[in-house]
């Protein structure tokens, strides 16, 4: 049996003890401590030792949970600066109208969520008024800081955007009703009311996430001598359920490896999340407090307000705060909404010296402890948290604050399990909160049993009060401002025609081709520092290495190791004004590096051109979320999915092999797709999207998109540009013939069976050489086009079906394209059928397709081709079968086809 009182092996053994005899003294204490005063007190003497020693530099590991008390103690907090009686009334005003308007809109089945915001409530007033700089704060000119607004909470910011005169009565009626075109939209969304919101956080972990990529890219654009956004902060507001996100912590060491101390996340505790207790037999913040130290942040508790520092100076045992530790969350939402007996006996009652506290404490003492003292509710508390984290240097800080969910909402909201589902009041219920509240809204205003909005008046002190506070800090907040920028110049065509000779005898891969001309491009005098490169750890996989010694990686602290390949010519080098985001394996950081710099234009009145290249089956497939939010916050810029399609990767298998990313991507509105086959359409593309994105958009272009580009890794010719007229218009536009059986020299006869193919990316290879087979050995010429993007061409024939329902006479490009071309048309990509199809009802002539359905499979490329019947042979077949259902060749060549190519 083993001795409890030996000293157990440790890895301190390893290393010499100077003085043993001063160590064994040191344990005695220890011992004698817990013996005398019990186990408790000897923590308490330990932790106090611990606290002394950092405050004396000693190096030592931190404690990654403290008791449940505030970090900072009621004795050193600083006063509030201005008035908080009016901050008060502002806060009152904010509360009722949040409620009203989602109360209003429930007469209408739209809903809404009233019980965030009256938790948060004080969380945001004193940030507002003391803290978000604005965006002409003299500070941070055109940049302010950057407010993540917990999604859930929007009802609160759209009520004092009332207040403040943002906003009128008509919009907050309109809330979650946007088809007028003058409604408020339900969550925080810049596509929908672009000059309010910067940041959509409603897909919940993308908030934190975007947050500290955001605080990051600031540092990348000081570093860079782009803008100097040092005195930008960024405010994320998130909810202790969201945290179980795994986004929502996926990058907190990146924040405290690279000591972004310009960003904090407030985390609303109200211990609730959407069905109950976000956990209801442990304790969040304890959990959360754990998680956050031990990645390296600052972390600031403020769980109790000022009703419970009578209770801590009579706790001269500590049972109190042992047994706050030990109750669980969910406990705790039962005290609640229990009476004092209740509380007595169930939280006093079970240690002796909690008896005896409970004794000098009235019934009213102990029900506003535990119904209404919280730190989160109390703008002293909250104050004190956010000067700590502006003052923290070093490490990125995280604010715990402990709220009650629906608190001033009445006995039927508080801490009720429901009450996010919970979208209205009674008027019996909001005149209870009015006089809690002691708002001057008499009973005559609830007409017909309407709950009227509050408003003191435009003149009133509480209005002057909010304007003059948001004044001294920058003006209103949140709000996106896009700054009229001149458009960027133009790159030197010299980069984009280096393509149009074509690549000669040599094989070249469009991903090789495609960073060619990044490489040109980053070297533009005028624009070539504002290029992103954003690489998730795969940067020798695409050839971008040569692009290492000349653009750097970003590194805040620079390079402070001699790397081991130093003495090669594309060495890793890292550097402080590096221009390279390489990630690590993380495409969702990458993507919200992508959000960060493709919205800069907005952000920081600085326009940035990122590109993002990935393993195309590992974008969209892990990451469509945020490109969704991408799309949401109007970001501009290039996605390039490379080693693209289902047969192109070989060895790789299933989980590698692409054949669906463009059918996501053509979910998205603000996508634009393309699969070039070829360098010159890569280029020509590229220079289009740089005009549109950052030049000259045409009327009627939205700018605010994104463009994905599918690119291969299988070095193939790379033929010379068509000198054919409307050829870069075709290119753009989604689709152009690149060659007739009678250009490609394949002198077809008079009377021969012809039919159109169509190829995209990789696949207009497959269908150049099935061209040759069909004309030598079966007598049948074809023409062969290149679909650069079906799913253009699909949104373009939408809106011109829209326009004929409109009375307007518009041909979709398509069918204008195809027009006059003779026999059917057969498509292919190395994509599943689906994203060929998209075009079929627009085109007149007979049409079929062939794709890559299924899973992927490790193979050579020609047997994974021949697998999915997309190789040459495999068309010439199925262009066969559908010239014989025309009876345009004899049926038995069909036949004779199978067996002559083993299909």
């Amino acid at each position: 049996m083993t001795d409890p009182n030996a000293i157990q092996p440790s890895a301190l053994d390893q290393l010499p003890d100077r003085d043993p005899e001063e160590t064994a003294e040191w344990r005695a204490s220890l011992d004698a401590a817990a013996r005398e005063a019990g186990p408790h007190r000897a923590a308490y003497l330990m932790r106090r030792t611990l606290e002394r020693a950092e405050a004396a530099g000693v190096a030592l590991p931190k404690l990654l949970e403290t008791d449940y008390l505030n970090t900072i103690p009621t004795a050193a907090e600083p006063a509030v600066p201005g008035d908080e009686a009016m901050e008060a009334r502002v806060t009152a005003w904010n509360r009722w109208n949040a409620a009203a308007m989602v109360t209003r809109g429930s007469k209408h089945g739209v809903g809404g969520h009233i019980a965030t915001f009256a938790s948060a409530a004080w969380l945001y007033e004193i940030g507002f008024n003391h803290f978000f700089k604005g965006k002409e704060s003299a500070e941070a000119a055109g940049s302010g800081d950057q407010i993540y607004v917990q999604g859930h909470a929007s009802p609160g910011i759209y009520a004092r955007a009332f207040l403040d005169g943002r906003l009128d009565e008509t919009q907050l009626d309109n809330f979650r009703q946007e088809a007028g075109g003058n409604g408020l939209p339900s969550y925080p969304h810049p596509r929908r009311l672009p000059w309010l919101w910067e940041f959509p956080t409603v897909s919940m972990g993308l908030g934190p996430l975007s947050a500290i990529y955001q605080a990051r890219f600031n540092r990348y654009l000081t570093n860079r001598g782009i803008k100097d956004v040092s005195a930008s902060h960024v405010w994320a507001f998130l909810g202790d359920g969201e945290m179980d996100e795994p986004e929502s912590t996926a990058a907190l060491a990146l924040a405290a490896r690279e000591e972004l101390d310009n960003l904090t996340f407030v985390i609303n505790c109200n211990l609730q999340r959407l069905d109950g207790p976000v956990r209801a037999n442990f304790k969040i913040v304890q959990e959360l407090e754990a998680q956050f130290r031990g990645a390296g942040w600052n972390v600031v508790k403020s769980l109790w307000g000022s009703a419970w520092d009578e209770l801590f100076a009579l706790d001269t045992t500590g049972a109190l705060v042992r047994r706050l530790r030990e109750v669980p969350d969910a406990q705790v939402q039962t005290y609640q909404t229990r009476d004092a007996a209740y509380i007595r006996e169930d939280f006093f009652g079970k240690d002796p010296a909690l008896v005896e506290l409970a004794k000098l404490l009235s019934d009213d003492k102990i029900l506003e402890c535990f119904h209404l003292s919280r730190g989160g509710h109390e703008a002293r508390k909250v104050y004190a948290a956010y000067r700590a984290a502006l003052a923290h240097k070093g490490a990125p800080t995280v604010i715990l604050a402990q709220t009650v969910k629906g608190f001033t909402l009445g006995e039927g909201f508080a801490s009720k399990n429901a009450n996010h589902q919970m979208k209205k009041l009674t008027v019996d219920e909001f005149k209870t909160m009015r006089d809690l509240l002691g708002l001057p809204i008499p009973d005559s205003a609830f007409a017909d049993g309407q709950v009227p909005y509050g408003h003191p008046g435009a003149d009133s002190p509480e209005v002057r009060y909010l304007q003059e506070r948001r004044a001294a800090l920058g003006g209103p907040a949140p709000a996106r401002r896009v700054h009229p920028l001149a458009p960027l110049p133009v790159p030197a065509d010299k980069a984009f025609a280096a393509f149009d000779k074509g690549s000669g005898s040599q094989n070249v891969a469009t991903t090789m081709a495609f960073v060619r001309l990044v490489k040109d491009l980053v070297r533009d005098k005028e624009t070539g520092k504002r290029w992103v490169p954003i690489v998730p750890d795969e940067a020798r996989t695409f050839g971008m290495e040569s692009l290492f010694p000349s653009l750097g990686i970003y590194s805040p602290k620079g390079q402070t190791y001699e790397p081991v390949d130093r003495d090669q010519l594309m060495y890793y080098r890292e550097a402080k004004n590096g221009q390279i985001l390489n990630e690590g394996i993380t495409e969702a950081g990458s993507m919200a590096d992508f959000i960060a710099a493709s919205t800069s234009y907005a952000t920081h009145a600085e326009a940035m051109i990122p590109f993002y290249i990935f393993y195309s089956m590992f974008g969209w497939q892990r990451t469509a979320d945020q490109m969704w939010q991408l799309g949401d916050q109007l970001g501009r810029g290039f996605l390039v999915g490379a080693t693209a399609g289902r047969t192109t990767l070989t060895g790789e298998g299933l989980q590698h092999a692409d054949g669906h990313s463009p059918v996501i991507a053509a979910t998205n509105p603000a996508a634009l797709t393309y699969d070039p086959a070829f360098a010159y359409e890569i280029a020509t593309i590229v220079k289009d999207g740089l005009r549109r994105m950052y030049g000259e958009a045409a009327p009627g272009e939205d700018p605010n998109v994104f463009y994905y580009l599918t690119v291969y890794n299988e070095p193939l010719p790379q033929p010379a540009k068509p000198s054919a007229a409307g050829l870069d218009e075709g290119i753009v536009k989604g689709l152009y013939r690149f060659n007739t059986a009678e250009s490609a020299g394949l002198a077809p006869a008079a009377n021969a069976p012809r039919i159109q193919l169509l190829g995209s990316g990789t696949a207009i290879h497959w269908a150049l050489a099935a061209q040759k087979l069909l004309a030598e050995e079966w007598g049948v010429a074809a023409d062969v086009w290149s679909a650069t993007s079906w799913t253009e061409l699909r949104r373009d024939a939408m809106e011109a079906d829209a326009a004929l329902l409109r009375g307007e006479d518009r041909v979709p490009y398509v069918r204008q394209a195809l027009q006059g071309a003779e026999g059917p048309v057969l498509a292919v990509s190395d994509y599943m059928r689906q994203v060929p199809d998209q075009i079929a009802q627009w085109v007149e002539q007979d049409y079929s397709s062939l794709g890559t359905d299924g899973f992927g499979l490790s193979d050579t490329r020609p047997a994974a081709r021949r697998h999915f019947g997309v190789d040459a042979e495999s068309i010439v077949v199925a262009a066969l079968a559908q010239l014989a259902r025309r009876g345009e060749v004899k049926s038995m060549s069909v036949k004779e086809a199978r067996e002559r190519y083993g299909r």
